[in-house]
């Protein structure tokens, strides 16, 4: 593929290659993005983006704040970051242009914020979506996250409610569960929590929700630590990955024979046609039980949690 123009872009150094043991060209990201272009722009639209961008000779890195040659047409947001005590101006991707524009700056993976764009700058907005995180242990095989998917799966269906899957684009899954407008962040978190740790309580032997990985004991991870601002990286998004593999939604009956390195950027455009899976398998925003929320809150938050331990530990190892 040689240079040229799309979108009115400039489009430059197609050929070369997008990174080690990508398998795959620039020219090659850009053919994907625009492949899968609006629903790609669907999930990150009106969402502070955050972007992993690999270039030539360097380590990847995430880019959050935008660059003083970021064309005047790309819409953002600014908000304030507390952990960097300034403010961060965000990229709103909100049509294929702008993706486009982020793939010709080697931005590989797409990163949004559970809220909206409106509803972050003072933390007033509701999530939209709960999200459970499934990370194996380490040499374990996918195996092992979708029997743990699926302990995920009956505590929501234990409640009332419903969540579509998708790979993660590395080796785990990510649970999506959309929940009905007016949930505060701090009820969000808790219910994530919750969830979690009923799932753990079904069967502890394979499932854990200890933060500390030297805590894990070879168990797979249920992470429920997204929330508030945090991001999660969407769908259809690419990653840097061996072979460019990409977050890709897959219904609940087919979990079980997935494998998720073949959801590249070479095969996606193909397996999807003109469909759009993560609308298709994403149930209509539910209403949050009562007794998920208030068992939440009486869960630690995990981060917290392991920081205060940490420094326990650190403090015993010290005066041992």
């Amino acid at each position: 593929m040689s240079q040229g123009a799309r979108e009115g872009l400039k489009l430059t150094s197609l050929d070369s290659p997008l990174f080690d043991g990508s398998d795959a060209t620039k020219g090659d990201l850009l053919d994907y993005l625009e492949a899968v272009g609006e629903r790609l722009v669907r999930r990150l639209r009106e969402r502070p983006l955050s972007v992993v961008r690999v270039r030539p000779g360097q380590e990847q890195f995430m880019q959050k704040n935008l660059p003083k040659y970021t064309p005047d047409w790309v819409h953002r947001v600014t908000v304030w970051a507390e952990s960097s005590k300034r403010e961060v101006s965000y990229a709103l991707c909100d049509d294929v242009r702008t993706l486009l524009w982020f793939g010709n700056q080697r931005a590989v993976e797409y990163h949004v914020t559970l809220l909206a764009a409106a509803g972050l700058a003072d933390y007033s907005g509701s999530p939209t979506h709960l999200v459970l995180d499934i990370d194996p242990a380490p040499g374990s095989p996918f195996r092992q996250v979708v029997d743990a998917a699926e302990l995920i799966r009956r505590a929501l269906e234990a409640d009332g409610l419903a969540g579509a899957v998708k790979t993660s684009g590395s080796k785990g899954v990510h649970i999506f569960v959309p929940i009905a407008p007016g949930v505060s962040i701090e009820d969000a978190a808790a219910a994530t929590r919750a969830v979690a740790a009923r799932a753990e309580r079904l069967d502890p032997a394979l499932a854990t929700t200890a933060f500390i990985r030297e805590d894990r004991g070879g168990k797979v991870f249920l992470d429920s630590t997204r929330a508030g601002g945090a991001t999660v990286v969407a769908a259809y998004s690419p990653r840097v990955r061996p072979g460019t593999t990409v977050s890709f939604p897959v219904s609940w009956a087919d979990l079980p024979d997935v494998d998720p390195r073949d959801f590249t950027i070479r095969t996606v455009a193909t397996e999807l046609g003109d469909r759009d899976p993560w609308t298709e398998y994403m149930p209509a925003p539910q209403p949050l039980p009562a007794d998920l929320v208030a068992e939440g809150h009486t869960i630690p938050v995990a981060r917290v949690q392991a920081m205060h331990e940490g420094k326990r530990r650190a403090r015993a190892r010290r005066e041992s």
